[in-house]
Order: structure tokens, then sequence, then C-alpha cells
């Protein structure tokens, strides 16, 4: 398996393709900019079998629709912000006055728990990883050392709590007991700035001291 970042938008928020030697791939947060997304993909020869949600912020969801119709793909998305993709609201498009309210039709997958999860040919564990939203979930790809965090953690850094739903606690209590328990060597894909590992945060990130 190989795997891509391709920071999208004003906020450059970071999608994910990861892909395998048969060309299928899937997208993790296509946040904006789907032309881009697509022509990228369609350079590169993939096929696209499902598109992936960390959560659902606008920034993480503006392009979903246009990718998901492009190629005829499943979302997935945590029960619990299951309304959040056709909400303005409950996805902070509303909240701020330069982007449009974001819409986006329902998702075809419900994820109801953590565990093992199987699409084609790609095998992953889900983690529920809530605090910086309720239904935030890490896609955990142990045989390749990569967990994709969306916005819990990030290099020196944890993810915002001031938006709705969100709790400081919550997520640190997320990090540590799902995150931090992983290998050293694991490679973080944040949603957001440059891919670091469990080990250079556990050593060196201010927010998780203690831990």
């Amino acid at each position: 398996m190989k795997w891509q970042q391709i920071p999208l938008g004003p906020l450059q928020t970071n999608s994910y393709i990861v892909e395998n030697p048969d060309k299928t791939c899937m997208i993790i947060d296509p946040g904006e900019e789907g032309n881009k997304l697509i022509h990228l993909l369609n350079q590169r020869k993939l096929k696209p079998i499902a598109i992936l949600l960390t959560h659902a912020h606008f920034d993480h969801i503006g392009a979903v629709d246009r990718v998901r119709d492009t190629y005829n793909i499943p979302v997935y998305i945590h029960k619990q912000e299951e309304k959040w993709l056709g909400d303005p609201r409950l996805n902070g498009s509303q909240l701020f006055m330069q982007i449009n309210p974001i819409v986006a039709k329902p998702a075809e997958h419900i994820i109801q728990n953590e565990g093992e999860m199987k699409i084609g040919d790609f095998s992953f564990r889900i983690f529920h990883t809530p605090g910086h939203s309720p239904g935030s979930v890490s896609f955990y790809f142990q045989e390749y050392d990569v967990v994709i965090s969306g916005d819990a953690l990030f290099q020196g850094s944890i993810g915002r709590t001031d938006l709705p739903g969100g709790n400081s606690a919550q997520l640190i209590k997320s990090i540590h007991d799902k995150l931090l328990s992983l290998p050293e060597e694991t490679y973080v894909l944040s949603g957001h700035g440059p891919v670091t590992t469990i080990g250079e945060e556990m050593d060196s990130n201010p927010f998780l001291n203690g831990f």
C-alpha cells in the first residue's frame, strides 16, 4: 500500500489517497478543490472505491459530493456525525462567513463500532477518537505502520475543542488510550500539517506532557 498527502482548500486540509498495487484506492477527507483531486486521480490512473471521513467538519467534506458523484463510490462516516454532512450548522460551514454553507448528501455507510474493517483489498482498524468532534475516528493500517488521525493529533499539537461537540478532556483521553498505545514508529498522518510519528509526539508534544 502507498499513500499520498494532498493539502486542499484555504485551510490546507490534508486529504489522503491510499492505494494498492492494482491501482484501486480510497480517499480520506476530500475537503476542497474537487477538480484538483479528480485530475490527480485520473492522471495517475487510480480507481477509487470509497471515501472515508475522519469527521464531518466543513474543511474535510467540501468535495465529498464532487468526488463521490464522479466515481459513483460510497462514503463512510461515524454514526455520531451522520447528520452533519447535510447541516451547515453542525459541520461548521455556517460559522465562517467567507465560506459558502456546505450541504452534502447522506453517507452510504455508517460506522457503528470500532474494530476491523475491510473495503476491497484494504484492511484496517477503526478507532473512535472523539474530542475534536463527537464522531471523530482514526484509521489504523497496522501492516504499514500508519494511522490517519484526522484533527485529533498533529505534529506538536492537538485538535481544537471550541467547536460544537468539542471536549478537551475527551480528546486527551482519546489520544492517550487509542493513539499513544500504538507502536512508536507508527506514522501519524494528520488532518493539517506535516507527517509525524507516535514516538515523536510522546517525546515532544507539549499538549501531551505526562503521557
